[in-house]
């Protein structure tokens, strides 16, 4: 359960990174008490996307991971992202990532 929390706090931290890094990341909201509210439970489904899908994409390009040397683990990392931005706005949350690129 501990190593579930810290888990989650590093993904808020570092999505909270990204948000005030790159400008097509953003996270809306009124207050900052809502905003970190947001940012927690995004985390969290980060972390569920992460736990669920991330092993079956994993499985299925494996080849690629082979024959790319490992590079391809930026792709799929961007598409949990991705996946993860969905579903934040399928959960009516604040979070949004404008592309692929981003």
């Amino acid at each position: 359960m501990k190593n579930f929390v810290v888990k989650t706090i590093a993904n808020a931290g570092a999505l909270a990174v990204a948000i005030w890094l790159i400008s097509d990341i953003t996270l809306e909201g009124g207050s900052t008490g809502r905003k970190a509210l947001t940012l927690i439970l995004v985390a969290l489904l980060f972390g569920l996307v992460n736990f669920l899908v991330k092993p079956v994409v994993q499985l299925l390009t494996f080849p690629l991971f082979i024959l790319t040397l490992g590079l391809i683990t930026l792709v799929v990392n961007a598409l949990m992202l991705l996946l993860t931005s969905w579903l934040a706005g399928v959960f009516d949350l604040s979070f949004h990532v404008e592309g692929f690129w981003t």
